[in-house]
């Protein structure tokens, strides 16, 4: 793509669609984050349209959330008559962030109020996520491995479910990661499936970056695993290098809550690439325009804390 050139050069460029708006400060953060070593990093990632494709067989890949299709189809009518009237709010300029956070936990909580009424079911996720067109980039899979086998922790942050990402992960990546943790509105069921009620505090799209660690800590909580709970807590706030994903320019406020040293953004730029290269590559330290896979970034932790790379940072 013409928008999408290397500007980048020497180890900075991992791939040919790949736009570093500022290679020098790059090179910085990598050898401030090899320096410390794997103990002191964290993985935040968004998911929908971040750890997961935008495009899928040619087709708008589904989300987290939109792929959910409950037992009695009038539920998913009144869902989607939700999403006409809400989403156009959400992404309104005009809108003071005040009230348009109000009419989002208000879309939110009417949406869990109809899930809860139309008889949702496990069942139902688990059939949802089997035929739903939803697949995660290449190389996904790969860095999680990458990151387990380092006890890097993957924190992934959404405003869907918990529930059904844990379920697309079991699905489409055929395991689980003990390194991954998933900040997300869960759901709880009763011994026969039924969908009864959720845990915690809502996240919805405008409050999922605020106070990133607390979250997390409270995840543990509403699991019962108090004494994992505080472990992680400490961990977690002993990893003062961040590495953030995301696909959105808000995504960006995910390491918010969080006291961090340094940190390196990598950004996807799936669509309305030629409007908007040009905040990505102001906003992100890395920018992946027209949907790439996870393979540059699986390069670049692979860089961060690979023997061979050592004298390459030091340049």
């Amino acid at each position: 793509m013409n928008q999408a050139k290397t500007m980048a050069n020497g180890s900075n460029s991992y791939s040919s669609n790949v736009v570093i708006d500022d290679p020098k400060l790059l090179h910085q953060k990598k050898a401030a984050i090899r320096l410390a070593r794997p103990s002191k990093l964290q993985v935040i990632a968004d998911f929908d349209n971040t750890l997961t494709r935008f495009w899928v067989d040619g087709c708008r890949g589904q989300s987290s959330h939109g792929l959910l299709q409950q037992e009695n189809p009038e539920y998913n009518a009144k869902r989607d008559e939700l999403f006409n009237y809400y989403h156009p709010i959400e992404y309104d300029p005009h809108l003071p962030i005040d009230e348009k956070t109000k009419l989002m936990e208000e879309w939110w909580r009417k949406v869990h109020d109809l899930l809860i009424e139309g008889g949702l079911t496990y069942d139902a996720i688990r059939n949802s996520v089997s035929g739903a067109l939803i697949a995660f980039r290449d190389g996904v899979a790969e860095l999680f491995e990458f990151l387990e086998e380092r006890d890097i922790p993957v924190l992934i942050f959404s405003a869907g479910l918990a529930d059904i990402i844990e379920e697309v992960l079991r699905q489409k990546l055929h395991r689980t990661f003990k390194n991954v943790k998933i900040v997300s509105n869960r759901m709880k069921f009763d011994h026969n499936g039924n969908l009864v009620s959720f845990k915690g505090k809502l996240i919805h799209s405008l409050n999922k970056n605020e106070h990133a660690l607390d979250m997390a800590a409270s995840l543990h909580e509403q699991l019962g695993e108090i004494d994992d709970q505080m472990i992680y807590s400490t961990s977690l706030r002993k990893r003062t290098n961040v590495l953030l994903l995301g696909d959105h320019m808000g995504d960006l406020r995910m390491s918010d809550g969080l006291d961090y040293e340094t940190r390196i953004s990598v950004g996807f730029l799936n669509h309305n690439i030629e409007n908007s290269l040009d905040i990505y590559r102001k906003g992100y330290d890395i920018v992946y325009p027209d949907d790439a896979p996870m393979s540059g970034v699986v390069k670049l932790v692979s860089e961060l804390f690979s023997p061979e790379s050592d004298e390459n940072l030091k340049t």
